[in-house]
This record gives C-alpha cells, structure tokens and sequence, in this order.
C-alpha cells in the first residue's frame, strides 16, 4: 500500500465529522448514562380506559421520563417527534425558553441520545425547530443519529403572507429535521 493512502486514511478517520463544542459539553456526553433509573408510578385517580393499555400520560421531566421507558421500549419505537423549546426567550408557563445557548444544547443532547436508544431500527424521528438553534441542533443530531441517518430538513411554512411589521425579511418558515 502506498504511504499517502495510510496517512489519507488516518486524516478521514479523523476528521470525517464536524462535532459543536460548548462549554459542558464534556459532561453533557455523559449525562444520559448517568441520569438514574426512576420507575414509573400508575395513579389509579388519573387513570382513564382499560387497565391493561399500553398508552401512558408522563409527568415530569422528560429526561427521567425517557430514562424511565429504556427498559421497556429500547429498540421499539417506529415513530417519535419532539417539538423542543425553540429558545426564542418567549415566557412560557410550562418551561424556560430562554436559555443561555450552551445550556440549550445542554439540555438537548441527553435527550437526543435516549431517544435514539429509544428508536427501533427501521424508526425515523422528527423534530420542528425555527432558526434560533436549528443549525446547531442538526450538527448534534448528525453526531448522535448518525449523519448517514439523515433524510431531510423539511421546511414548514407557518404563515401564508410576508410579515409587513418585518424589520429585515419576514421569516415564514420553521425546519423539520428527519433521521431514520
């Protein structure tokens, strides 16, 4: 073999993905394996149909919500979508929306993983973000699904006319991101 196809080869393994870096990051990698199990508590006064369904309503966090229903659906699940905070600094009764931009991509990339742990084989995911975080949100997904998954960045438009109160351009459209 040739010395340049050895050194080509190193080069490739090296530096065949562009990885985000942010100030946890380091943790971050580690947090989903290190989040601990919680089981899951049925409360017979919220309980609605039969005893036996395999449909749940979570409360809580959906990182131990989703760390909670490895055991039972790991490799299982044909079809999930997420709608994350989009990080706009809107004032949402339910969550923060206002997150400083590493701790964003804090709180996504745990969540990321267990939900590919979470998908089946032939499953795909999809998720809605706008533009505040979705360029950066595709480089950690091509990190924890696998570039080769993805299948496209779908564009959703949400509104049907240009904003006229539009300072620069109106933006008209969120982003889809499809893994498979």
């Amino acid at each position: 073999m040739h010395p340049l196809n050895d050194t080509w080869s190193l080069f490739e393994g090296m530096y065949s993905m562009p990885l985000l870096n942010w100030s946890n990051r380091d943790e971050d990698l580690t947090r989903s394996a290190l989040t601990p199990y919680r089981l899951l508590e049925p409360v017979a006064s919220l309980s609605y149909g039969e005893v036996d369904s395999p449909n749940m309503l979570i409360e809580g966090d959906n990182l131990d919500a989703l760390k909670a229903l490895l055991p039972y659906y790991a490799g299982q699940v044909k079809c999930i979508f997420i709608d994350p905070p989009y990080n706009t600094r809107s004032a949402f009764d339910h969550y923060d929306d206002n997150l400083e931009h590493a701790k964003w991509l804090s709180m996504m990339y745990p969540r990321l993983e267990l939900l590919r742990d979470l998908l089946a084989e032939d499953g795909s995911i999809w998720i809605t973000l706008d533009d505040n975080e979705a360029h950066y949100f595709k480089v950690i997904a091509d990190e924890v699904f696998g570039r080769k998954n993805f299948i496209a960045n779908a564009i959703w438009q949400k509104v049907f006319s240009p904003k006229n109160s539009a300072r620069h351009l109106s933006v008209d459209h969120d982003h889809l991101f499809v893994y498979a």
